[in-house]
């Protein structure tokens, strides 16, 4: 077979080899996301929703950066040659890579969180004015943006973590859309586990992180070109 300037055509050339080649890479990773989520997916849908399980569900929550992690370095590193698919490879090696880095930003956001979300949900008794509520909502939904950059920025850079730290708050200035952008992603992942369940989510899982790299384009391309050799 030949393409219209009568060269020969290569296998993956086409648009549908292409198209085959993405919901294949899709679903891998959607089954390793899986994988990676299970046990704390497990816990989340057992949990009472009670404000006293609020530091078991950040427990439980743990393993959703490393597994989010290697599913945006899986997406963004596709290889050009379709005979070379291996997304199940790249997630695991992309998964132990990025460990230790992304534990080192994921549970310290995990932490804040719960410790905002407990304030939260004891206001009253607390005998705490009722606006409180306001700023509390805002700090943690600061720390949501600021973890979210920070998850893609370890996943595809190596930086040291504070680094990192500080590329994802200068970009909340620098690249406002990609906060907004996040914002909006994380409310609509929010609807969905407010209006089904976690389970539903996780099912979505894959599609949403490649919304998110979607998303983050602006901030990665910024960072390759300015901030790395």
């Amino acid at each position: 077979m030949s393409d219209r300037a009568g060269r020969p055509r290569e296998f993956g050339d086409g648009p549908l080899s292409r198209a085959a080649a993405g919901v294949h890479t899709l679903l891998t990773v959607e089954l390793w996301l899986l994988l990676g989520v299970l046990p704390g997916l497990v816990a989340l849908v057992l949990l009472d929703r009670d404000a006293s399980n609020l530091p078991l569900v950040a427990v439980a929550l743990l393993p959703v950066g490393p597994a989010v992690s290697a599913a945006l370095h899986t997406l963004r590193h596709q290889p050009p040659d379709l005979t070379d698919l291996r997304p199940a490879v790249r997630f695991r090696r992309a998964y132990r890579a990025n460990l230790a880095g992304v534990l080192r930003v994921w549970a310290p956001t995990l932490l804040w969180l719960t410790v905002v979300a407990v304030n939260l949900a004891h206001l009253g008794a607390a005998g705490v004015a009722g606006w409180w509520a306001a700023p509390l909502v805002l700090v943690a939904a600061g720390v949501l943006l600021v973890g979210t950059n920070a998850l893609v920025i370890v996943s595809l850079f190596t930086f040291r973590t504070r680094d990192v730290v500080r590329l994802a708050v200068y970009f909340l200035v620098r690249r406002p859309g990609v906060a907004l952008g996040n914002a909006v992603l994380l409310t609509a992942a929010a609807g969905v586990t407010a209006a089904f369940s976690e389970a539903v989510l996780a099912l979505l899982a894959a599609l949403l992180v490649m919304a998110l790299l979607r998303i983050a384009d602006p901030m990665i391309d910024t960072i390759r070109t300015e901030f790395t050799p």
